[in-house]
């Protein structure tokens, strides 16, 4: 058997941040919701049941939780630096789907969220 492409996912992870760009949202903040798609080899892991074999989760989000608590005018700005931690932490992540959704966004919509998604490669990685 060949595991064709493999993928460790984190969904919806919740915070409370300050990022935007009017004074207000950097004042009282917003509520945010981050998720993953990261693209990793896993076949050891799959044979091994060893943590060290794969992506470990608490690693990854400790670091998107440490980007999330660094004040930014905007969104496009807070996925682009989880998206660079990350590829500079794990160098076996090949791709790297990030979203990141601000919940109340305080243009009067009644939505479920705005948001930002980046779809990145790892430049360094043979895919």
């Amino acid at each position: 058997m060949i595991i064709k492409e493999s993928y460790i996912t984190l969904t919806d992870l919740r915070f409370h941040a300050f990022h935007g760009v009017m004074p207000q949202e950097r004042l009282t903040g917003n509520d945010y919701s981050v998720s993953l798609r990261i693209g990793y080899p896993v076949f050891d892991a799959c044979l091994s049941d060893e943590v060290d074999d794969t992506l470990n989760y608490a690693s990854v989000y400790d670091i998107v939780s440490q980007e999330m608590n660094v004040p930014s005018q905007l969104l496009e700005r807070v996925a682009y630096r989880i998206a660079d931690r990350l590829f500079g932490k794990f160098n076996l992540i090949t791709v790297l789907d990030v979203k990141l959704n601000k919940l109340n966004p305080p243009f009067g919509a009644d939505c479920y969220g705005a948001g930002i998604e980046l779809h990145l490669i790892n430049d360094k990685t043979e895919l």
